[in-house]
């Protein structure tokens, strides 16, 4: 019986946190991540942009047995953050196995929008 739970290695290509929003609701984007093993997961978060130096090893915990939906505007490394209007892209390492799915909440119009879509496993 196969018990590995996720994989290592994750890859989100298309990240954008719109400059704008309308309404209550605040347009976001957020890495969800779900450890069903016993033990806590540590993270390594990397962001990845078209015309600047990448913002690398971001360490992030998620406890073993626990979700953590985690919005990308508040990734910070020796204050450097994801600017909004700027396209980027996600690599997440783990030292366990977790599950990787990302979300957007587009509310730059009255009609909102949500996209989630799975990140790319690599093994």
């Amino acid at each position: 019986m196969n018990t590995k739970k996720g994989e290592l290695h994750w890859i989100i290509p298309d990240g954008f946190i719109p400059p704008l929003s309308s309404g209550e609701q605040l347009s976001h984007e957020s890495i969800c991540i779900v450890n069903l093993n016993e033990s806590e997961a540590k993270l390594l978060i990397s962001i990845y942009f078209e015309d600047r130096e990448p913002i690398e090893k971001i360490p992030v915990k998620v406890l073993g047995k626990r979700s953590n939906h985690l919005r990308t505007s508040s990734l910070e490394l020796d204050g450097d953050f994801i600017p909004l209007g700027v396209p980027y892209s996600i690599e997440v390492e783990s030292d366990s196995p977790i599950i990787v799915q990302y979300s957007r909440l587009d509310s730059t119009q009255p009609q909102l929008a949500l996209m989630s879509t799975m990140a790319y496993p690599l093994k």
